[in-house]
């Protein structure tokens, strides 16, 4: 058999590729996919990456201004420095310049007047100052006023009964006087049954008379007062 023959009687697929295109022609359409939905994705994508990219260019050369501007900054900032280092300092220049200190003379203690020394000089002055100053304080204080302590007080005098003469029991009850007390006003109050007591008013210094004291004196007129009560007790 030749070579010919040999080559007719083998199952060969000579069309493969032409049915390899019509099937993914095929497979692309169900998708959804044509050629020139293909086409126009690969030319939106192809602008996007070169918008991406002219951005990236632009903002390449912010960032290669902005470093260079850093630099001369740097730059001036270290020849700064090297002047500062390069000049004195102020503290120093003043320093230099201040004033020799003063010399101390010693002198032999031979020479001294020790005569002349007071050490307890100061000490005596305080003291005069301090004394004088409690002397003008104690002046001070001895010309204030000092306040007294009053009270005003009003008492009801009872009598023994309505025939008890009612002047002579108030003018007994005024006859009653002490250092330290003044009395005031008076009018009759009635009682019940006719009887009327005597409410007088009086202005006490509190530190001289005090209320037992004025009970004990009216009572006194054994005659004429039954009792004596406070009816009222107010300071001043």
């Amino acid at each position: 058999m030749s070579g010919l023959q040999c080559l007719a009687a083998e199952n060969i697929w000579f069309d493969k590729h032409r049915y390899d295109e019509a099937e993914k022609r095929f497979y692309e359409g169900a998708n959804g996919l044509t050629a020139q939905q293909q086409q126009s994705s690969s030319q939106g994508g192809d602008q996007e990456l070169v918008s991406r990219m002219k951005s990236l260019e632009l903002e390449n050369q912010s960032l290669h201004k902005v470093v260079e501007e850093m630099r001369a900054a740097l730059q001036k900032l270290e020849s700064r420095v090297t002047e500062l280092e390069k000049s004195p300092a102020p503290a120093a220049v003043s320093c230099a310049k201040a004033a020799p200190a003063k010399q101390v003379k010693v002198t032999n203690g031979d020479d001294a007047d020790d005569d002349d020394i007071d050490l307890f000089g100061s000490d005596e002055e305080a003291e005069r100052i301090k004394q004088e100053r409690l002397e003008a304080y104690a002046a001070k204080k001895a010309k204030k006023p000092t306040v007294i302590a009053k009270s005003s007080i009003l008492l009801d005098v009872k009598p023994w009964d309505d025939e008890t003469d009612m002047a002579k029991l108030e003018e007994c009850v005024r006859s009653v006087q002490m250092d330290g007390l003044l009395w005031g006003a008076s009018k009759l109050v009635p009682v019940g049954y006719g009887i009327k007591k005597l409410q007088i008013n009086c202005v006490v210094e509190d530190d001289k008379v005090g209320t037992d004291i004025l009970e004990e004196e009216i009572t006194k007129f054994e005659d004429y007062v039954q009792s004596v009560d406070v009816a009222a007790f107010n300071k001043i």
